[in-house]
């Protein structure tokens, strides 16, 4: 009888090598630490806004701000909206920054893009002057404003309001977008008039879009600014049929300071425009918060 060979040998088997483990991320680790401490100091104050906001007169005497509130008084919200007459202010805010904002950075993108890819003498020069013009401090020239919108039958009025912001915002707006345009790859213009493509379609067809997200990041800061400004709107506007955001929270402060919870309430509602811009945008935001670094 045939006897089966046995095998040769019997493979031994080896145990698997033990895993590495990956060595931790340390300065990860500290940036997002970094984040959550940043993100509860930023959150803090507004978390405390909202509490007072929805507390009664006797709950803001005497509860500690983090405490809840006994009865939530959401009527303070509707309060606010009649004593601060927010819809007449609100709206000439809103009619004020959805002109100015949108305008200014149409100027100003087309100034950019003159200063960027036209050639022509002393265009640095011109820069310069725009950069010196968005370092002038408002201040100084509130006194002259005056006087000139005075003398052009446009004070307290809202177009009086506007175009001292576009004076005051475009300077600054062409000398970030500057540097966009000119970092813009000049193989993309040459192929464009090769086509027989005319200077306004390279600017309003190619170039324009690639600067989508410097002009997002500029509309999120433009709007705050416009949306926050109070110096040349308490100098400018007079009539409170007139009167901006700003103008009606120091209003409401200085004629209703120990009604903290509609002062609060107020000053929520008013934010929420600036939230909802910036909700929109924020996904440009970032990368086009550096866009502007200034190329040759």
């Amino acid at each position: 009888m045939a006897t089966v060979a046995a095998p040769a040998a019997v493979a031994r088997r080896v145990p698997p090598a033990p895993r590495r483990r990956k060595p931790r991320d340390w300065p990860g680790v500290g940036l997002w630490i970094a984040l959550a401490v940043s993100a509860l100091i930023w959150a803090t104050p507004f978390v405390f806004m909202f509490l007072t906001s929805v507390k009664s007169k006797a709950d803001v005497s005497q509860l500690p701000t983090w405490n809840l509130p006994t009865v939530w008084e959401w009527g303070n919200y509707a309060d606010a909206v009649d004593t601060g007459n927010l819809w007449v202010t609100g709206g000439n805010s809103l009619m004020i920054s959805v002109i100015k904002v949108p305008l200014g950075l149409l100027l100003s993108a087309a100034a950019a893009f003159a200063l960027g890819r036209l050639r022509f003498r002393r265009h640095k020069l011109v820069l310069a002057l725009f950069a010196v013009g968005s370092m002038v401090p408002i201040q100084i020239g509130l006194g002259p404003l005056f006087n000139t919108m005075y003398s052009l039958n446009l004070l307290d009025s809202r177009w009086g309001l506007i175009l001292p912001y576009l004076a005051f915002g475009i300077p600054y707006q062409i000398f970030m977008l500057y540097g966009f345009f000119r970092a813009i790859p000049d193989e993309l213009e040459e192929s464009a008039r090769i086509d027989g493509a005319s200077t306004f379609r390279i600017f309003w067809q190619i170039c324009l879009p690639l600067a989508r997200p410097a002009l997002a990041a500029l509309f999120i800061l433009d709007f705050v600014a416009t949306w926050n400004e109070y110096a040349m709107a308490t100098t400018l506007l007079q009539s409170q049929a007139n009167w901006t955001i700003p103008l009606a929270v120091q209003s409401f402060n200085t004629q209703h300071a120990t009604d903290y919870g509609a002062l609060n309430a107020f000053i929520i509602m008013s934010a929420v425009p600036v939230l909802i811009v910036y909700l929109m945008f924020q996904r440009y935001f970032v990368q086009g918060a550096f866009a502007g670094a200034v190329k040759g």
